[in-house]
């Protein structure tokens, strides 16, 4: 089997702290190879960008010493410049990297803003699956949730977690969130509640055989298999099954059912990748 590549984002912040002890503990759990990338923004004269240049690497040195000496890690180290997602994604391609971790983004406290952070950026270009390091690593993945809609990128995500060598060390789930249908028709027209209630019991058994045969196709038999009636936004409840299995990681395709364009992050994908106190990794489809 050949070894595992990969690259971990470094801005050198309190942030990017836990996408290195992260990028290390899977790197230990795997036995891949790691490598530090660091963005100097060259927007700017030429002797910042060279001092800044400087600093880094030498930053980047005593990290690559300590991963290699202490940690017993296969580590090297590289600056490109650029800005940072572009420069990110570039080296991604370079390396030929397996997995990209980047740490959470900057969260503000009256309006949690998303779409267009540098991890944003980074998770909608990449090419390769992006891992966001939201929680405090302490060890290797035990409990890992993977959100399923029945499209081909839900399967790629799931191909990934095997890919990656997660599932060997972790129990996996799968959650498919559905929508009831017609219940506003129904809830009309219905003589009683429970006339609803097996309305949506009889959506929840067509979705769990659509599930299940869903997995069958793509050659996948997880551990656990939840269905969940989406009584509020499939986001949220996608991160109530990851509180209910104590997930560390929740994985989710970047693309859904309604085949947004290559450089659109899926509506669902990016409310996960905002709100998930737990690490997220995000999968591209296929080929992207």
């Amino acid at each position: 089997m050949n070894q595992k590549q990969i690259l971990v984002a470094t801005d050198f912040s309190t942030r990017s702290d836990r996408a290195l002890r992260r990028g290390m503990l899977l790197a230990r759990d795997i036995g891949a190879r790691l490598s530090l990338v660091h963005v100097v923004d060259d927007d700017q004269p030429a002797q910042i960008v060279e001092a800044e240049h400087a600093a880094a690497a030498a930053v980047l040195d005593e990290h690559v010493r300590t991963l290699r000496e202490v940690d017993g890690l296969d580590c090297d180290a590289r600056i490109v410049e650029g800005d940072p997602f572009d420069g990110i994604a570039r080296a991604a391609l370079e390396l030929a990297a397996d997995l990209v971790v980047i740490g959470p983004h900057r969260r503000q406290v009256l309006k949690d803003v998303f779409t267009g952070t540098t991890a944003e950026r980074t998770i909608r270009t990449s090419p390769r699956p992006v891992l966001m390091a939201n929680g405090s690593p302490s060890g290797a993945y035990r409990n890992v949730l993977v959100a399923v809609d029945l499209s081909p990128c839900s399967a790629d995500a799931l191909q990934a977690v095997w890919h990656l060598g997660i599932a060997e060390s972790a129990t996996v789930s799968v959650v498919h969130v559905f929508d009831a249908v017609g219940t506003g028709i129904v809830l009309r027209g219905a003589d009683s509640d429970d006339s609803l209630r097996r309305y949506v019991e009889e959506q929840a058994t067509h979705a769990a055989n659509e599930l299940d045969a869903f997995l069958a196709d793509a050659g996948f038999d997880p551990i656990g298999r939840l269905v969940r009636h989406n009584v509020s936004s499939t986001a949220l409840v996608i991160g109530e099954a990851a509180q209910e299995l104590s997930a560390s990681l929740l994985v989710v395709g970047t693309r859904g059912r309604t085949g947004l364009a290559r450089l659109m992050l899926g509506s669902v994908a990016q409310e996960v990748l905002r709100t998930a106190s737990v690490d997220v990794l995000a999968v591209p489809p296929r080929g992207s």
